[in-house]
């Protein structure tokens, strides 16, 4: 080896060293952030407990219609699953007055039955920060973004069809909590066709996002129709559905839901993992099912205080995702719906979790963190600041880990390369 060589080679050396250093902390921290893989054991045993509880059968507990038929809405069967002080009792049972709640069986089954501050009991259960009247009901203005039945549209190329309020569990920071009700309803079929004729009169439309609710809450039928009437309209280029049943309950992506699903590409969904204790056995099954049905898959996570404002906690989340094949896709910052402001962590936490994704993994396991503007005035992306000056023929840029560098900053001319090329061909 040429000394040129030796002195690069010592230079590739230290530059490790540091980038290795870079990471040190993380690769501390993330032992003990659970995940669903991790916690199998334990999730299998609450799993047993569950059953017992309510009289099901492992074949059971694989039927996601026997899942939905004995979500734990009742606060004395929850208190015989995990452990309730006599406050959080008499919280739940009151709180559930107002705003719905519910919890299919596997879902319970990832919280620690003994943990107040176990991520996924947070998610799912309601606590007595839900009594607080501040926020809105409607931040997002989807009263007066509806001009059709079902429909809600902020943007002049897209819009959304909400089919159903039902879901698998209520989740305890959903912006739509004022549409749970008390009762599970599905869009009636002249209300979806209302819509699909909005669509189909709308030639500007290329993009749908069926949602609710969640859309896999309707029954397989349903959805093939739903999908089979967006499918013809000529101007409609691609379909999307927003389901979380992927995390809530995964037993609902059955062979045959995946089948029709594959019947109508190009066709996307997007789900809503929060936490890494979230990624499971069942999951990681259900999302390869759609994998495997060429359907690509992304997630919007949602910012909470207390689950994942952390930059720790969200990479690996993200981690977790890439490795069951579902790319991150939105970080949406909390909204200010009323009950839920527990949950609301400050912009600069959601730019510093930025701060340590960028350069620290890959590119593709990098969400876009997003604020959702007010009024229903859509989605704005809120990023660190990169490009931090310039000149007539230069940028000012800051690398991920802070150097600043200059970059030229000029355009070439296309014509006069052409002609320059062309020429030196004729001369050869």
């Amino acid at each position: 080896m040429s000394m040129a060589e030796q002195n690069a080679r010592t230079v590739s050396l230290e530059r490790a060293e540091e980038l290795k250093s870079r990471i040190s902390e993380y690769l501390r921290v993330q032992k003990d952030i659970e995940t669903g893989f991790k916690s199998a054991d334990t999730i299998a045993s609450q799993r047993q407990k569950i059953l017992r509880v309510l009289g099901g059968t492992e074949d059971d507990w694989n039927d996601w219609r026997w899942q939905m038929e004995n979500r734990i809405t009742d606060v004395d069967v929850l208190a015989e699953i995990i452990h309730l002080s006599e406050d959080e009792y008499n919280v739940i049972r009151d709180i559930g007055r107002t705003y719905r709640w519910a919890v299919s069986p596997y879902y319970a089954s990832l919280i620690d039955p003994e943990d107040r501050g176990c991520p996924i009991r947070w998610l799912s259960i309601p606590s007595a920060f839900e009594y607080s009247e501040a926020g809105e009901l409607d931040p997002m203005s989807e009263t007066t973004t509806n001009p059709a039945p079902a429909i809600t549209r902020r943007y002049p190329d897209r819009l959304i069809i909400k089919v159903t309020n039902q879901c698998a569990m209520y989740c305890r920071h959903c912006q739509r909590r004022r549409g749970i009700g008390e009762v599970d309803t599905h869009c009636t079929h002249e209300q979806l066709q209302e819509a699909i004729a909005y669509i189909r009169n709308n030639e500007e439309i290329r993009d749908v996002l069926v949602t609710g609710g969640d859309p896999f809450m309707l029954d397989d039928d349903t959805i093939e129709w739903i999908l089979k009437e967006l499918h013809s309209i000529d101007h409609v280029e691609m379909i999307r559905l927003g389901s979380r049943t992927l995390v809530t309950l995964p037993q609902r992506v059955t062979p045959k839901l995946a089948d029709i699903l594959s019947r109508y590409h190009p066709l996307y969904v997007n789900t809503h993992f929060n936490h890494p204790k979230e990624v499971t056995h069942e999951t990681a099954e259900a999302c390869d099912r759609l994998s495997r049905a060429g359907i690509p898959l992304g997630n919007q996570a949602v910012l909470l205080n207390g689950i994942n404002a952390s930059p720790h906690v969200m990479k690996k989340l993200n981690h977790e995702l890439m490795k069951i094949r579902v790319r991150p896709y939105y970080l949406f910052h909390a909204k200010v719906v009323q009950g839920t402001l527990h949950f609301h962590p400050r912009v600069e936490t959601g730019l510093e979790i930025m701060e340590h994704l960028r350069g620290y993994t890959s590119g593709m396991a990098i969400p876009t963190y997003i604020i959702n503007a007010p009024g229903g005035l859509g989605k704005t992306p809120i990023l660190p600041n990169y490009l931090v000056g310039w000149g007539s023929d230069h940028v000012i840029i800051r690398t991920w880990e802070g150097n600043v560098v200059k970059y030229p900053n000029f355009e070439g001319n296309v014509a006069q390369n052409t002609k320059d090329v062309t020429a030196g061909i004729e001369k050869a």
